[in-house]
């Protein structure tokens, strides 16, 4: 466990605001419909470019937080986890387009 997902650890130790695994993913796919809802917003339905608009930072903080918090319930080390995956990607980066199509597609589809 790195010190970013110890100190959330921490903190929702402290505040005592630990959920189950299942209340931990309703609670972050809500914070990500309000990131959408800040983007549909902010390119007013799509109808003009992105611009970062100011509750961003906040509403990504939430998304992460709660993530780090699922994490933690999990008994996944976030910060390897998130290495192998980036690992993954660069690597399939350096290869032929049509493995990394192939790649793409397992790895969207949630395959390893």
């Amino acid at each position: 466990m790195n010190e970013l997902q110890a100190t959330v650890a921490r903190a929702a130790d402290q505040t005592g605001s630990h959920s189950t695994a299942p209340a931990l993913l309703l609670q972050a796919t809500a914070a990500l419909g309000r990131l959408a809802d800040l983007t549909n917003a902010a390119t007013e339905g799509g109808r003009r470019p992105f611009r970062i608009p100011p509750d961003w930072q906040s509403g990504l903080s939430e998304l992460a937080y709660l993530v780090y918090l699922l994490a933690d319930q999990t008994a996944v080390d976030i910060d390897t986890a998130v290495r192998s995956i980036a690992y993954q990607v660069s690597a399939g980066a350096q290869r032929e387009p049509a493995l990394d199509q192939a790649a793409a597609s397992r790895w969207f589809a949630g395959d390893s």
